[in-house]
């Protein structure tokens, strides 16, 4: 397992660290503090090629392997403090852009790939409901075919980037007496006759990153728009759910990273009782510990990253990087605040949001529990 990087890889890298640092250090707390999307960065990172990175470069994407994938989403979550911004791209990237790689037509990926890839689109999706949580199969929302056009009814919750997207993918079931070999999905487009995305949901944190709650009433869809076939959207959401566990965290990494060395500066600047607050033991081993958290995460995510790149099956890989990162990620938090003491918990030092943000990360995309049941269940539990 090889972790070095080509020469290329290494210029890619260096590249995002440098568009980080001079196009996304933007102004956060106002942002966060009116739950503002910023338009202005999601173009600039399409434009750089960050929403594209794993599609094939015939779509409009980069074309880069997962490792590559993760490593660059890393340094951009370095970078950049907006995590808001970051958790949409990653939906956008997960939940849209990979399902339309793997189980789109020729059409459909002609169609949406190159706007998704490049900025000008904005994509997601529509699985959770009010009553399912973690039974994410449990759907109540149908679609029912009608001549050349799906009837789709129901509603969603938690759709991140759904007040602001151009096209989710709509999860429904077309036939509820099958289970969840009835679930299908489906390319619902901005604007359909019946989709209504306009609820927005107010949030603890990553509240740059807009969700909302959908309505379908009797909300027309074009046959055309079927994402892969009628009942498989149990599978094609299964393996977007597992690029997602792997990677939706991969930001977060460089999050902690910055987080570890804000904390250094802090310790050694800060002086009680004569001396910088870092040579005291009990400051001193909650960043050690931050170190190893960080060290830790970043070879999880780099092994699930290579693990993806050669092989299919990596839900355990995935499932185990998200619960690490998730716990790794409040923890550095934790230890932020308390080390910056009464100053990490005021909004202004840019500490307490980070907690706001890491938080979150245990809920969704399987909450952690949820990753300890598939991990039991896969080592034979």
């Amino acid at each position: 397992m090889d972790f070095s990087w080509s020469d290329q890889q290494r210029e890619l890298l260096d590249a995002v660290s440098r568009f980080g640092r001079e196009q996304l250090t933007y102004e956060v707390i106002e942002n966060d503090r009116n739950a503002v999307f910023n338009h202005d960065a999601w173009k600039k990172c399409g434009e750089f090629g960050i929403q594209g990175l794993l599609v094939p470069t015939e779509y409009g994407g980069l074309g880069q392997d997962p490792l590559t994938t993760v490593a660059a989403l890393e340094r951009l979550g370095y970078a950049c403090k907006d995590n808001g911004l970051l958790f949409s791209i990653n939906a956008h990237m997960w939940t849209a852009v990979i399902p339309l790689v793997f189980n789109g037509t020729e059409a459909q990926k002609r169609k949406f790939l190159p706007g998704l890839c490049d900025g000008t689109l904005i994509g997601g999706n529509a699985m959770s409901e009010p009553n399912s949580g973690s039974d994410a199969f449990a759907l109540a929302t149908t679609a029912t075919r009608a001549g050349d056009k799906y009837i789709l009814n129901g509603s969603k919750i938690f759709c991140t980037n759904g007040p602001i997207a151009d096209m989710l993918v709509v999860f429904a079931n077309v036939d509820k007496s099958r289970g969840q070999d009835g679930i299908t999905a489906f390319l619902v487009e901005k604007g359909a006759p019946g989709f209504d995305p306009s609820h927005k949901i107010e949030k603890m944190g990553v509240r740059t990153s807009p969700m909302a709650e959908v309505f379908f009433e009797n909300c027309e869809v074009p046959a055309e728009n079927l994402l892969g076939k009628e009942g498989g959207g149990a599978f094609l959401f299964t393996r977007s759910m597992t690029w997602e566990r792997g990677c939706i965290l991969a930001s977060a990494v460089g999050s902690m990273q910055r987080l570890l060395e804000k904390c250094i500066r802090y310790a050694n600047e800060r002086k009680q009782g004569g001396q910088s607050i870092g040579k005291y033991q009990l400051v001193a081993s909650k960043i050690v510990d931050m170190k190893l958290r960080v060290e830790s995460a970043r070879h999880i995510l780099y092994h699930y990253g290579w693990v993806a790149g050669h092989r299919k099956a990596v839900y355990l890989e995935a499932a185990m990087t998200k619960l690490h990162l998730a716990d790794a990620w409040v923890k550095c938090a934790e230890d932020a605040i308390q080390i910056h003491g009464g100053y990490g918990y005021m909004t202004e030092y840019e500490v307490e949001r980070e907690l706001r943000d890491a938080i979150g990360a245990k809920l969704y995309s399987g909450t952690s529990e949820i990753q300890r049941n598939i991990i039991a269940s896969l080592i034979g539990l």
